[in-house]
């Protein structure tokens, strides 16, 4: 079969050649997007008296019924066809004859494929952008349910000082609120149109860029046409953010599969997303964070594949940038996955409050708090450090807590302890005595959650305004 480009061709192309460059395969998922600025071009086509209005209306139609083709599975896309834009031109022709061949006129392969990803990317950064405010959502529930509840707070995974578990909690808030900024950031330069920009230079017919950007809802035109074929920073940027998101998905993973351990029991994962053990009957594994953490690496790998390919790449297309495709789509499936699980894992967890305060009142993560005391009786920090230090190696060698000590035996160690001492170093004194912006205190804890839930509502407002735009 001859090719749509093969005029200049003497020969037919080697069938190993054909597999090995031909791309739909991956890029068939572009079909819808394809379709969509097609008939935005064919459009503009019309208008600009390039095309006379029966033509395209006669292509506009064609397209129309090979999208509700393609939606009912009807197109069988062929690999000597190469790619998902001839595919699509060739059902095309074969439904409405050579008159199909005019909807490629001022356009080429180029731009159309840069036009498809940013078309595709924009609405998978709404998506996601929704995703992160769900799992936001479970997440600031599960706080407000855990005001009280206090927990161990760690350092190089030794126990620290106690916090509310809801601070813990709202820390992950706070990340994935700098993960939605980012991709809304993003958005800005995906919302920028390449089409008009033909192979490399423009094209000698009258188009109108800007007409075609208002028919798809972009909201800026690249101002250079080898920039627009060549630019891949938009698919990069994704994949950075990408990579972010998995790496804050990966840490909360990590303390997931921790915290469900027999040897932590500070939480229970919901039996919908765990799974058992083909020959241990008492397993219950956490296998849904335990693949999101393994699934981590393959984000960055995606990142990093892309960014190599276009090291060095001269102006302005090469087949090599047929490789930023199939990474990106397979970040998007990655991603989709594991943040689709990662809200309703997070809103069915149980917590262990007993547990955790067992944990608390089993530690010495109390002891900044007895410095702290005497620092406010005079005495030196440093010198106050080495007072209590010396108190917690007392405790360790007597089988004992600091809440176990009588005020004769920490009067040993300094006369300035008195009463007082007791109260200090309880859970909840601890906790509230960090009463300052952004600390473990209710009351801040409490106006924490209070400012999370009016920025959620602000996204929420964001993901319906742009993902009627994005349509």
């Amino acid at each position: 079969m001859s090719k749509l480009w093969g005029g200049r061709f003497t020969k037919q192309t080697d069938k190993l050649v054909e597999e090995y460059t031909a791309s739909i395969t991956f890029d068939k998922e572009l079909a819808e997007e394809d379709i969509q600025g097609s008939l935005a071009h064919v459009t503009m086509l019309g208008k600009q008296g390039i095309l006379p209005a029966e033509d395209v209306e006669t292509i506009k139609d064609g397209l129309k019924r090979a999208l509700q083709r393609l939606q009912q599975g009807e197109i069988e896309f062929s690999v000597s066809n190469e790619d998902i834009h001839m595919n699509i031109e060739k059902a095309l022709i074969d439904d409405i004859g050579a008159v199909g061949g005019k909807l490629h006129t001022g356009r080429s392969r180029n731009d159309q494929v840069a036009t498809d990803m940013h078309l595709y990317l924009r609405k998978r950064v709404v998506e996601f952008v929704d995703l992160l405010h769900k799992l936001q959502t479970a997440l600031t529930e599960q706080a407000q349910a855990n005001l009280d509840t206090i927990v161990p707070g760690y350092t190089h995974l030794q126990r620290a000082q106690p916090i509310l578990f809801a601070h813990h909690l709202m820390a992950y808030v706070s990340m994935f609120g700098r993960d939605i900024e980012r991709l809304q950031d993003s958005y800005k330069r995906i919302d920028t149109l390449p089409l008009g920009a033909g192979a490399l230079a423009g094209t000698t017919f009258p188009i109108d860029r800007h007409f075609v950007a208002s028919q798809l809802n972009f909201e800026r035109v690249y101002e250079n046409s080898l920039d627009a074929v060549s630019d891949r920073d938009f698919i990069l940027e994704f994949l950075a953010d990408a990579s972010i998101i998995m790496m804050h998905l990966s840490r909360l993973s990590e303390e997931l599969v921790m915290w469900s351990s027999t040897e932590f029991r500070f939480v229970e994962l919901d039996d919908a997303f765990c799974t058992g053990s083909s020959i241990m009957p008492q397993k219950k594994n956490p296998d849904v964070p335990e693949l999101v953490r393994g699934k981590t690496g393959r984000v960055y790998g995606n990142l990093m594949g892309l960014l190599t390919v276009l090291k060095s790449l001269p102006l302005a297309y090469n087949k090599d940038m047929q490789e930023d495709k199939e990474g990106m789509f397979d970040t998007v499936r990655t991603m989709q996955g594991a943040l689709q699980l990662f809200a309703p894992m997070i809103a069915t967890m149980k917590v262990n409050k007993d547990r955790m305060r067992q944990a608390v009142n089993q530690d010495f993560s109390n002891a900044t708090d007895i410095a702290d005391f005497l620092v406010g009786k005079g005495l030196p920090f440093r010198q106050a450090h080495e007072v209590i230090g010396k108190t917690v190696l007392y405790c360790i060698e007597n089988n004992k807590y600091l809440l176990d000590l009588t005020l004769d035996e920490f009067k040993q160690f300094s006369e300035l302890f008195d009463d007082r001492i007791f109260a200090i170093l309880q859970p909840e004194a601890v906790v509230d005595a960090r009463d300052v912006y952004g600390g473990t205190a209710r009351g801040q804890v409490s106006e924490a959650i209070g400012r999370a839930l009016q920025q959620q509502g602000l996204t929420a407002s964001w993901v319906a305004e742009y993902m009627e735009k994005s349509k």
